[in-house]
């Protein structure tokens, strides 16, 4: 096996992650990394194994790891009390939102990569996981604090899916419209007031 040159592997990622970013997975030119990078397309087939996995390399350990803070946030929520969910939903939505935002503008090139330029990839429809986890645990939430109007399962079904999807696609916008990171976080801060009010409003939870 030939010897892999120290340093190599760094450049790759770095000048990848340009290219991809600039371009997007589907247009992005294995041969221009190879050149940047100093090294060969055939390298980065034995590295990585193919443009997906270079790619893959670059953006999978932010998206687990923002997933599991996700998963984390609801699964800690979902934990509390039924009386301390109801008093506590603002508060801690607002906290949590901030910390995730902080990891995203952490990460700024990563997040824009999965939201942007992942198409053709298993990352394409990155939003689609958070969209699912939020779905799943306000099935949760609606069984632990009670609602009216939740006899009905398809309709709960389907205007919970409809109010997710809706609040997950404005919220990357911050990402999607280049936001300074504190402009994002008021901007999200009005974005969630407006869904926890509305939330309330058409399930009338008691």
């Amino acid at each position: 096996m030939a010897k892999q040159i120290e340093g190599v592997y760094e450049k790759v990622i770095t000048v990848a992650k340009s290219e991809f970013l600039q371009n997007g997975f589907q247009r992005a030119s294995l041969r221009t990394i190879a050149t940047k990078g100093g090294t060969t397309t055939g390298s980065i087939y034995t590295r990585f194994g193919d443009k997906e996995g270079l790619f893959l390399a670059i953006v999978e350990p932010f998206a687990t790891k923002l997933l599991a803070m996700f998963i984390e946030i609801q699964e800690n929520f979902h934990n509390f009390s039924r009386k301390d969910q109801r008093e506590q939903m603002c508060e801690y939505t607002s906290h949590s939102v901030d910390n995730m935002i902080d990891f995203m503008y952490e990460h700024l090139g990563e997040c824009k990569l999965l939201l942007e330029g992942s198409q053709g990839t298993k990352f394409e429809n990155f939003t689609d996981d958070f969209i699912s986890i939020e779905e799943e645990y306000t099935h949760k939430y609606i069984e632990t604090v009670g609602c009216e109007i939740c006899e009905n399962l398809k309709f709960l079904k389907d205007i919970v899916h409809m109010i997710t999807t809706a609040y997950f696609e404005s919220f990357f916008e911050v990402i999607r419209h280049n936001m300074e990171k504190e402009e994002a976080k008021k901007y999200i801060k009005v974005l969630s007031n407006y869904h926890l009010a509305g939330f309330e409003a058409v399930f009338q939870c008691t």
